[in-house]
């Protein structure tokens, strides 16, 4: 398990942009991106598995077109506790706060990819612990 990778944007709503490592700040998110702050949803993540089967359904998509911070290998989010406490890197730790989402309205991800995975297959963390995550981390979960 492990992070693939690492992405932020200065807007909601938009795809992401590709970064090579982020600065995660406790109780806030990850430095620069536009859904950090003080709620429920600090960082999302979703599985580099999920944005590949979209790929060959016909997607032309890559990593932050979904608007997910992190994108790992090896993890189902969808089927990891609400509650669950999660290592990146050396000193990242999550808590997983949301499972999916409900979108009210079809943004620029949607019409720019033709669907967006994210509210069926992402997941929602927020911060317990900050640091330096990069691509290649390693994930662990804490607490099973």
């Amino acid at each position: 398990m492990e992070i693939v990778s690492i992405a932020v944007s200065k807007k909601k709503g938009t795809k992401k942009t590709v970064v090579p490592e982020a600065d995660v700040v406790k109780d806030y998110g990850i430095k620069g991106d536009a859904h950090a702050g003080k709620w429920h949803r600090q960082v999302s993540l979703l599985a580099s598995e999920n944005i590949e089967e979209a790929r060959k359904q016909g997607l032309n998509v890559d990593f932050g077109d979904f608007a997910e911070n992190i994108a790992t290998q090896g993890i189902d989010w969808p089927q990891v506790p609400v509650g669950s406490r999660w290592l990146v890197g050396s000193s990242v730790e999550l808590e997983i706060t949301q499972i999916g989402k409900v979108c009210k309205a079809r943004c620029a991800i949607y019409y720019a990819a033709g669907d967006c995975i994210m509210p069926r297959k992402g997941v929602f963390a927020r911060v317990l612990k900050g640091g330096i995550i990069k691509v290649g981390d390693k994930i662990i979960r804490l607490d099973s």
